[in-house]
């Protein structure tokens, strides 16, 4: 009776959220005239504090729930200007319901959830144990384990999320049995998920930066800006460089030190009352890359039919309109029946153990989700502020006058602004069109397409910074890693990658406004990230000696 009684107040509770949710969208674009019409904090530097409040405390703390709900809470009383009432509402209704109701958001809850149910099915199958007994035979070092996860990640390139989540669920057994630590597993996923999105034309990524050219000429704009996405490319270069000469500095050379001493977590795992299976049992490797293959299948298929293609759009076109959200939801719907009924044909388990994996999915997700929905409200409370629109008042006041410091200057300040609202799409549709709209890629002007490129390097790179940033969680989730921890040992990383970018948009305005082709800053920069890492970075195993010493 009592299990009833509960099961009833868990349902009655999830459609009273549902129709609160439902009830929320339509409020949102009054709520943003309201607060532009009222704040006192509206379309000033105070817009970003939020944002800048949550990192602070995230990094000083090392606690992200707290940190995020802390900088939605400041967001707001800037919103409400300080009532205590308009405060809470703005907080709850207008940041985290609004937040959770979005439709966009909503797919991506769906999809990880969907996602982690396939995971625990292919642990209970076997199929993660025998891969990871398969690669103990094949991936004898630890140098070869990362380049694996490096490689799985670079054929992984239609969308970060899906990306993120698949490679860490793929790699964490072979990574944990050649002792690298969870922080170094999660840098390497996240360094392959959004640099290799921004420079593949066929991603979710590349559809969004296209819709943010106006005369439909985007997909060609994005191909032309791959060879000045200077980032993106160094990011690549310098994690090869890292793995290949076994080198780490700052924060993560620690935490590889401990995995090498059987510590791979440096600290609490966030993860550890998620048992994974150890047993093999019948599971076979083809357990695990059937679903994962098969599912990626579907997710290009989801895509390209919210695309229209299917309703005659070339595959191009289908690609440039889809909705990720929706496409993932749906792919990875049908990756998880497909996943039911080729588990239960092998008889790796009941279906009652099958549908067992659902709320183990659910769970296993709920760190990465609670981290999501915070950010997405914290990003609603800048939105509300008007951040977007005093940064672009900002830049275009001064782009006509910078010239050939004008690409540094745009990822700089792409880097700022992602970092402070921990989206790079959100950067895309503020950067790109002023850009465009000050020198037309279509005028042949050579400092367009650099500028472009700028825009969205500035954009990966402030991502890889935010510890809010969806793409840093979601790295941080798939690997299964202390979400801070990922944070404070790929910000060096990611710094460092930012300072040799940055010098080569320098390289490439003045090349651009003195007739020199701009492309030829990119072996300059090749040259420099590896020199760098090289010089700067030391051998972990050097460290234990010292240590020892």
């Amino acid at each position: 009776m009592l299990k009833r009684q509960a099961k009833a107040i868990r349902v009655l509770t999830l459609g009273c959220i549902i129709a609160l949710c439902l009830a929320i969208p339509a409020l949102a674009e009054s709520v943003e005239e309201e607060i532009a019409n009222t704040s006192h904090y509206y379309n000033t530097f105070w817009a970003l504090v939020p944002s800048l409040v949550a990192i602070i405390l995230a990094l000083v703390t090392k606690e992200v729930y707290s940190s995020l709900f802390i900088g939605i809470v400041v967001g707001g009383i800037f919103a409400a200007n300080g009532n205590f009432e308009k405060s809470i509402l703005h907080v709850f209704n207008d940041g985290i319901v609004a937040s959770v109701a979005d439709s966009y958001h909503v797919g991506i809850l769906i999809f990880l959830i969907i996602l982690g149910a396939i995971v625990a099915m292919m642990n209970k199958a076997g199929g993660s144990a025998a891969f990871g007994a398969w690669a103990e035979k094949h991936i004898k070092t630890r140098t070869g384990a990362q380049f694996a996860t490096v490689v799985l990640g670079c054929l992984i390139f239609i969308d970060d999320y899906f990306n993120c989540l698949t490679v860490g669920s793929v790699m964490r057994p072979v990574t944990d049995r050649h002792k690298i630590s969870r922080a170094k597993l999660a840098y390497l996923i996240d360094a392959t998920a959004a640099p290799i999105c921004i420079i593949a034309p066929i991603s979710s990524w590349a559809a969004a930066v296209s819709g943010f050219v106006e005369d439909g000429s985007g997909l060609a704009l994005f191909i032309r800006t791959i060879p000045f996405n200077f980032y993106a490319l160094l990011t690549l270069v310098m994690m090869l460089t890292l793995t290949w000469r076994d080198v780490d500095f700052g924060p993560m050379a620690k935490h590889e030190s401990n995995a090498k001493k059987g510590d791979i977590f440096s600290g609490r795992n966030p993860y550890e009352g998620e048992k994974e299976e150890a047993s093999v049992g019948n599971g076979k490797v083809i357990d695990l890359v059937l679903p994962v293959v098969f599912m990626v299948f579907c997710c290009v298929i989801g895509m390209i039919y919210t695309g229209g293609f299917f309703s005659g759009a070339n595959f191009i076109d289908a690609f440039s309109g889809s909705d990720a959200s929706v496409g993932l939801m749906l792919g990875s719907a049908f990756g998880l029946l497909f996943a039911v009924i080729y588990y239960l044909a092998r008889k790796s388990f009941t279906f009652g153990e099958a549908m067992s994996c659902l709320p183990e999915g659910f769970k296993a997700m709920v760190p990465a989700i609670m981290i999501l929905v915070f950010a997405w409200s914290l990003n609603s409370m800048t939105s509300y502020l008007g951040a977007a629109t005093y940064v672009a008042a900002l830049i275009e006041g001064s782009a006509e006058s910078l010239q050939m410091f004008l690409p540094m200057v745009i990822f700089l300040i792409g880097c700022g602004l992602s970092f402070a609202t921990g989206t790079s799409w959100g950067t895309f549709g503020i950067l790109i069109p002023i850009v465009l709209k000050a020198f037309p890629w279509s005028a042949g002007n050579p400092l367009s397409i650099v500028c472009v490129a700028a825009c969205m390097a500035g954009a990966v790179c402030g991502d890889h910074c935010s510890p809010i940033s969806d793409t840093t969680i979601m790295s941080s989730a798939g690997a299964q890693c202390e979400h801070v921890n990922h944070v404070s040992t790929q910000l060096p990383y990611a710094l460092t990658a930012a300072a040799v970018s940055a010098g080569a948009y320098l390289i490439s305005g003045v090349f651009a406004v003195k007739g020199i082709p701009s492309a030829l800053a990119l072996p300059f920069g090749i040259l420099m990230m590896v020199l760098v890492v090289l010089v700067i970075g030391r051998k972990t195993s050097r460290g234990e000696d010292e240590e020892k010493s």
